[in-house]
């Protein structure tokens, strides 16, 4: 699956069909679910009048063209169930969430809705009855949650972009769980109506993308105000996120070292070190800042009576049908009938006392710099604890809504284990583009794969701890096995992985100069044919320098294989085949090779 951003240069560049884009992502969609990502999956009946509505519709007419998005099972689409991951809950909806429709407007195509934490209750993915949501880069590791199921979606490239909501984390932890750039909006400035609510006075739709340019438009499109929304807020017209912080000259915080908390993860403290580091590369100030006002208001959500709001918000269901809840989110929202109101009321005192003291600190920062998580759990670990640990993931999150801040979630890298590792930024209230820029500005000096595609989750898991996280590429020419430049792979430890073919869509020319001979595969809407390959498993710690090898006119862009997946791999521009051998009917380097020698 492209980007986003990618996939609407494609259709606006004639490169690519919209229903047959759509066909082939609902095959992928619809071909297996090992890790319970979906709840329902759209017919092709069901997506058919999306895609009629685009029929004749210029691509560069609509700012989400042809984009294929999932939605969370707490976030209404007409006419298709919503179930907040409670089989009894079930409701079908008239008309599609306030945002929902924003996004169908904008021309993206819904395909299902996407598994979840019941009730949005979790940060873990586990609490389901449709089954642990399993990560995208391990399924013995868990996903985070709540919107488990939207973030492995987009990270194995089923969507270019998902849905989830966020009132404690669950934007935020499953971002980071599976290398995505996780966006937690600033609350009210995206419609709650056509929610089903958690805590409706903290919820607020998420996004999940591969990168923050993604997430960025995707905000563009759903940030309306809602005047039917009775939280959604005007304040941030006519100035979102105030342009106010600089994306290459700014201050920021850091918590102090003794109010970091890794859970016993060392390397999660180093890649944090390392992000730091990279923000202050980037034109960045540190200051270190007193974390323990945000810790306290964190413990404030879960200890204090917001527990209540949770209790409130499906209190007719939650009494009358106690046993449909799945148990340990049953335990915790039932938790929410004792609180008493003098408790609300002093708990809201002591939230507005912490909220004065942290205010003060903006006015020495920009913005603050946090792990997203200390650490990630198995299914298992959960399992044996999930209350403990649950609140272990939302140490660095919990208090962000509490406290009214804007956030976004960014990949920081990936643990010896091959387990992507996060980082988040956060800043008041409506900061939420400059901080999606100074986010896109990090994730993009850190030359990271994105999300999972690039490192299908192999049958032993001993051999991707032993080697990390690796990026498959397509090569067809002298990088093969056993000829003049496969060398360049070998020392990079990369591994050979299979022989492939390529679509019928590409020509294949023999480029002029050499030694050693290229290479140059061109893809075309027309003429096209299956190309012989091979696929190598590059470690994405030496795939920079793979690429910055590579002389024009030649370059990395997306291969399509036969059966239909994409993978990075050599592509030429067109202006670079002028005077080549179109080789095309042979359609295999080596086959040239010989024929060229008997010549």
């Amino acid at each position: 699956m492209p980007t986003l951003t990618e996939l609407l240069d494609d259709y606006r560049g004639g490169r690519r069909s919209l229903r047959r884009h759509i066909a082939d992502t609902m095959a992928a969609v619809r071909s297996g679910d090992d890790r319970n990502i979906w709840i329902t999956v759209l017919d092709d009946e069901q997506v058919e009048p999306y895609l009629a509505r685009l029929d004749g519709v210029d691509p560069g007419s609509r700012p989400l063209y042809g984009v294929p998005f999932a939605i969370k099972d707490n976030i209404d689409l007409a006419g298709i169930p919503t179930t907040a991951g409670c089989p009894d809950y079930s409701y079908v909806p008239e008309e599609s969430a306030f945002v929902v429709q924003c996004l169908i407007d904008a021309g993206a195509v819904p395909v299902g809705k996407t598994n979840l934490d019941q009730f949005a209750t979790g940060l873990v993915g586990t609490r389901s009855p449709h089954g642990a949501c399993g990560n995208a880069f391990d399924p013995l590791y868990i996903a985070g949650g709540s919107s488990s199921g939207s973030a492995v979606a987009v990270a194995l490239g089923q969507v270019a972009f998902a849905l989830g909501t966020d009132t404690a984390g669950s934007g935020r932890v499953p971002a980071a769980f599976n290398n995505l750039v996780g966006l937690k909006p600033t609350r009210g400035l995206l419609s709650a109506r056509g929610v089903v609510p958690a805590c409706r006075t903290l919820d607020t739709i998420s996004v999940f993308a591969a990168t923050a340019a993604d997430a960025q438009r995707v905000l563009e499109v759903s940030a309306r105000y809602d005047e039917q929304d009775a939280y959604a807020r005007q304040d941030r017209v006519p100035e979102l996120g105030h342009a106010t912080i600089a994306p290459d000259h700014f201050r920021f915080g850091v918590p102090r070292r003794d109010q970091l908390e890794y859970f016993g993860n060392q390397a999660g403290a180093r890649l944090f070190e390392r992000a730091v580091e990279r923000l202050q590369q980037l034109g960045g100030t540190p200051m270190e800042v007193d974390f323990e006002p945000f810790l306290e208001a964190a413990r404030l959500l879960y200890e204090g009576p917001w527990v209540a709001e949770r209790y409130a918000a499906i209190r007719e269901f939650v009494e009358r049908q106690p046993e449909s809840l799945f148990g340990v989110t049953r335990e915790i929202i039932q938790g929410g009938a004792t609180p008493l109101a003098a408790d609300a009321f002093a708990a809201q005192y002591r939230l507005q006392t912490l909220r004065r003291r942290t205010e003060a600190l903006w006015s020495d920062v920009d913005l603050v710099i946090t792990p997203t998580t200390g650490t990630i759990y198995t299914i298992e670990e959960v399992a044996s604890d999930p209350v403990a640990r649950n609140s272990d993931l939302g140490y660095y999150t919990n208090f962000m809504n509490l406290l009214d801040f804007s956030a976004v979630a960014v990949p920081a890298g990936f643990q010896p284990d091959g387990l992507p590792f996060g980082v988040t930024l956060f800043a008041p209230s409506f900061y939420d583009e400059d901080l999606l820029a100074i986010a896109d500005r990090l994730h993009g000096a850190q030359d990271l794969p994105l999300g999972a595609t690039a490192n299908p989750m192999p049958e032993e898991p001993s051999i991707r701890v032993r080697h990390g996280h690796s990026i498959p590429v397509a090569v067809c020419g002298a990088h093969m096995q056993g000829l003049p430049l496969s060398h360049q792979l070998e020392e990079r430890q990369a591994r050979f992985r299979e022989a492939a073919r390529t679509a019928p869509e590409y020509r294949f020319y023999a480029l002029p100069g050499g030694p050693p001979s290229r290479p140059g595969l061109l893809h075309v809407e027309t003429g096209g044919q299956s190309i012989r390959l091979e696929v190598w498993d590059v470690p994405s710690d030496r795939f920079g320098s793979f690429v910055a090898s590579i002389p024009a006119p030649l370059g990395i862009g997306r291969v399509r294989l036969e059966d239909g997946r994409e993978v990075a791999g050599f592509i030429c521009e067109a202006t670079g085949v002028e005077g080549a051998d179109d080789i095309t009917s042979l359609g295999d380097w080596r086959v040239w090779l010989e024929q060229g020698r008997h010549h």
